[in-house]
């Protein structure tokens, strides 16, 4: 099978395009990048370390740490403590990452019935949440600490309908209609 940015462009866009009535080609929304954060919070040097390790491992680049911008001493969090990391992907690498999400980590969550739909933000973006990270196969022998992430998608897209109309034809299993 072929690469999931070629299947776009021969397939996926020209069905876009006929489906929601666009006249010039130019206006099919895409993918423009695909952001993983993943915030930690407080946590020993050796924790970090290893969430960065598997963050990268399963991007394919060096994520940026995410520093705290203001000091809570409720939270003993002090202003400039790392408290997260985050890679924004484009290009082949969010391709990539896309195609090894839809075929290969989101059937392996357990009793999944599709992603929510309420994670659109009206302005053609999706983000969603995942509890583990241990769902990519990549990712199975991990040591370290299990870690959440959200996952958001940032497309051309004009609204909510042209963007699930998208992530539906690159493959993202909507739960429901």
């Amino acid at each position: 099978m072929a690469n999931l940015k070629e299947k776009y462009t021969k397939e996926l866009a020209p069905q876009l395009q006929e489906k929601l009535g666009l006249k010039n080609k130019m206006m099919v929304p895409k993918l423009e990048k695909v952001v993983i954060n993943s915030a930690f919070g407080i946590v020993e040097k050796d924790v970090q370390k290893s969430i960065v390790e598997d963050l990268a491992k399963l991007s394919g680049q060096k994520p940026v740490l995410c520093k705290a911008r203001k000091s809570i001493s409720n939270f003993k969090l002090r202003e400039g403590m790392v408290i997260g990391a985050k890679v924004t992907l484009r290009g082949a690498r969010m391709y990539d990452f896309v195609e090894r999400l839809v075929n290969s980590a989101l059937p392996r969550i357990r009793d999944f019935r599709g992603i929510p739909n309420r994670g659109f933000d009206g302005r053609g973006n999706y983000t969603l949440g995942l509890k583990e990270h241990t769902i990519f196969p990549e990712m199975m022998d991990s040591g370290g600490a299990d870690m959440g992430m959200d996952i958001s998608f940032v497309t051309t897209a004009r609204d909510t309908v042209e963007a699930r109309a998208l992530l539906v034809a690159l493959g993202m299993p909507f739960a429901g209609k």
